[in-house]
């Protein structure tokens, strides 16, 4: 028996579909961008280090406690993991991370500007989408900044001249934060490019992100 008990082979199976989601979805190329899910208190799985998306397998995606030791996979982890640890270690309500280089929002990472909520999903990750300030990729730095960037308040940033981060209770959301993040990029540069967007005041927001809340439940 291992040490997380079981396999987690759900979690590391979703792990390979959403990786393989993110070139389907335009939000990475190659081998770039990475993803993890919270598999207990103690542990993550999270997407391998520069294997293509579509030649991970489950027992390809490593299992790691908290203080950085893989425990479970047949490849290293992402070179992200202390950027995605210092999320789960800050955000106890975070259970998925996902990280892009997705075009429209990353353009926005490029100017360091934050994505105003020009476009009512942006309600997805806050009232904003913030950026974090600019630290050497694959490094402890650039986790902190990450996590000071989200706060408690939001489930995405924009890491500067680098990419997109999003987090939320659990990879599946994670992810659609994501598509959130980069359409709402997208209709916010478009928006711009034509005039002046009209951005939405934070009480519409708040209000929106109730009635999110409660689809489903």
């Amino acid at each position: 028996m291992s040490e997380t008990d079981l396999s987690h082979h759900d979690t590391r199976s979703a792990i390979c579909e959403y990786g393989r989601s993110l070139l389907d979805d335009d939000l990475t190329t190659g081998t770039g961008g990475n993803l993890s899910a919270r598999l207990d208190e103690n542990h993550i799985a999270i997407s391998p280090s520069g294997v293509p998306y579509e030649d991970i397998t489950p027992a390809d995606v490593p299992v790691v406690r908290t203080d950085g030791t893989v425990v479970e996979g047949e490849v290293e982890p992402s070179t992200e993991l202390p950027m995605h640890l210092a999320v789960y270690e800050n955000r106890p309500d975070v259970g998925g991370v996902v990280h892009t280089h997705s075009p429209y929002a990353t353009t926005f990472a490029s100017l360091g500007e934050a994505i105003p909520a020009s476009h009512y999903l942006l309600s997805f990750t806050g009232s904003e989408v913030p950026v974090a300030e600019y630290k050497t990729h694959a490094t402890q730095e650039l986790g902190e900044a990450a996590v000071d960037a989200l706060g408690d308040e939001y489930n995405a940033t924009l890491l500067r001249n680098h990419g997109v981060l999003t987090a939320d209770e659990n990879l599946d959301s994670a992810y659609t934060v994501a598509l959130m993040v980069e359409y709402c990029a997208r209709i916010h540069y478009q928006a711009r490019a034509i005039g002046e967007p009209e951005i939405l005041p934070d009480d519409e927001i708040d209000r929106l992100s109730e009635k999110l809340d409660s689809y489903g439940q």
